[in-house]
């Protein structure tokens, strides 16, 4: 049983609008102000962490179901499933985070997820909203003024403060004019 759960805050919008490039540049400034962050990040099948070459590499492909490297400022744990057809949903992931020390988990992806989330837009894309057919959606961040008919906080896609004061004020009890 978990003795302190952090709260979720997700992340959703087409393949290549920028969220990852959003989270690295949010994820600095939520730890200056005293945040510790953990993330998930969604992706496709087939990708690797470790590379050829390495011996967790080697190790993992001569059958290891799960691989563990350590360091003493970093560890990381590689866990085959070949086994499964489908993608991992949030809950069975977030156990094996160290939530217990986390102030607040991002996650990339998973849109279809329970869970709060900023969608990222660019109309120069040329793609719908997410809103509000995806569930769980809080603010829209764009580049654009959206649609008049939003009705969720709207901030400025390109202002990385506004979006972390959002943040801030949702999960810290600071009131702000997003809250």
């Amino acid at each position: 049983m978990l003795l302190k759960s952090p709260p979720l805050l997700g992340f959703c919008a087409y393949s290549g609008t920028g969220k990852t490039t959003l989270l690295t540049q949010l994820i600095p400034v939520l730890k200056e102000h005293g945040l510790k962050i953990g993330l998930v990040k969604h992706a496709h099948s087939g990708f690797d962490t470790d590379l050829p070459g390495k011996d967790s590499y080697k190790l993992r492909k001569a059958g290891a179901c799960e691989m563990l490297v350590a360091s003493a400022k970093r560890w990381a744990l590689v866990h085959e499933t070949p086994e499964k057809t489908r993608d991992p949903v949030l809950e069975e992931l977030l156990p094996h985070l160290s939530l217990e020390d986390l102030d607040l988990v991002l996650v990339e992806g998973f849109k279809h997820e329970s869970l709060p989330k900023i969608e990222l837009h660019r109309p120069s894309l040329g793609k719908p909203y997410l809103f509000p057919n995806v569930p769980g959606i809080i603010a829209l961040a764009t580049d654009l003024a959206p649609r008049e008919d939003i009705e969720i906080p709207v901030l400025d896609l390109n202002k990385i403060d506004e979006i972390a004061e959002f943040i801030i004020g949702k999960y810290t009890g600071i009131q702000n004019s997003y809250t």
